[in-house]
């Protein structure tokens, strides 16, 4: 069976194991969050060994190139030679700003050491200084002074709970990243755009719409945010102005348990989505939020003509140890 070297230690790979397991089975305290290579929390470098493409997959070619990779779903054929993250890798920032939008999201302002180079919908991994690592997509665009977070508050997460309750301005954390494929790439100015997420999928959602903007996208807009009351929902009132300024914008907050008299779409937010959109065919679709209903989302997109291709999700995947 293939081996991880690391740190002069030689871990032996049980069958179908991946490199993070092993290392955690051997005592090493390796940060991760998802275990599902959605996170980017436990990014390694390898520097001996053939990496397999899944390991690296949504990492920037650069960032291929110079070894890293996803130790969670890393499964090598032959022995690899690894070793973390450090310090120089990563972005220090401070807490510039706390706001609250709604009973149980906050957004988070960064204000970053050195420049960041993202797209907006992208999403980073934020490190605190007791190695507590979490991935959060970004609001905000690329020339925005300071880098904004959504985060809710998970009953469990000790990510959120502490950005909730303790954190304060001027708080330092590193950043890891970016990562992730869900973002607007210019061109087809005048193709169809479908943006759909639940809870704080509406983040990267909410960059890709102001990138879109930004960029001049001529074709129709349509964001279908969802929750289950009218109390999930936020950045409603700002989402609602977009629209007044841009007619081909079109906004649709919708609730599973509510009223349409509050100006909301009742309804599961799928089946909202096929009876507004029933024919999808030359569309481009980004879905963000619950891992089963941006599964549920992606197979509606496809059966009503959207092209896979065309279909860019971020599924929010909770923590392996405690939700954040």
């Amino acid at each position: 069976m293939p081996a991880i070297h690391y740190e002069g230690n030689v871990f032996p790979l049980a069958e179908n194991e991946s490199v993070l397991d092993a290392l955690l089975r051997n005592g090493v305290l390796a940060p991760h969050s998802c275990k599902a290579g959605s996170c980017g929390s436990c990014l390694m470098r390898a520097f001996e060994g053939s990496i397999p493409a899944r390991a690296q997959q949504g990492l920037k070619e650069s960032w291929k190139a110079q070894g890293y990779f996803l130790p969670c779903v890393c499964h090598p054929a032959s022995d690899l030679s690894i070793r973390a993250v450090d310090a120089s890798e990563q972005v220090g920032a401070s807490i510039a700003a706390l706001d609250r939008l709604s009973d149980d999201v906050m957004r988070v302002r960064l204000q970053c050491d050195a420049p960041l180079e993202f797209h907006a919908g992208q999403y980073v991994t934020v490190v605190r200084e007791n190695g507590l690592a979490r991935s959060y997509s970004i609001a905000s665009l690329p020339d925005a002074p300071q880098l904004e977070l959504h985060v809710r508050r998970v009953a469990t997460g000790r990510m959120s709970a502490w950005l909730h309750e303790q954190a304060r301005p001027g708080d330092r954390v590193s950043l890891r990243g970016p990562f992730g494929e869900c973002f607007y790439v210019p061109g087809k100015e005048d193709q169809p755009l479908l943006l759909v997420g639940t809870g704080t999928g509406l983040a990267p959602l909410y960059g890709v719409l102001q990138d879109a903007l930004r960029h001049g996208h001529r074709g129709p807009i349509h964001l279908v945010h969802g929750a289950l009351h009218r109390r999930g929902l936020y950045l409603v009132d700002d989402l609602r102005r977009l629209g007044e300024h841009h007619t081909h914008f079109g906004y649709v907050p919708t609730v599973l348990n509510g009223t349409s008299s509050e100006g909301l779409t009742v309804g599961a937010i799928d089946q909202v989505v096929l009876e507004r959109f029933p024919k999808l065919n030359g569309w481009r679709g980004f879905v963000c939020g619950d891992p089963d209903v941006v599964k549920s989302l992606k197979k509606r997109l496809f059966l009503s003509g959207m092209a896979s291709r065309e279909i860019h999700a971020d599924a929010f995947l909770p923590s392996a140890q405690a939700a954040s």
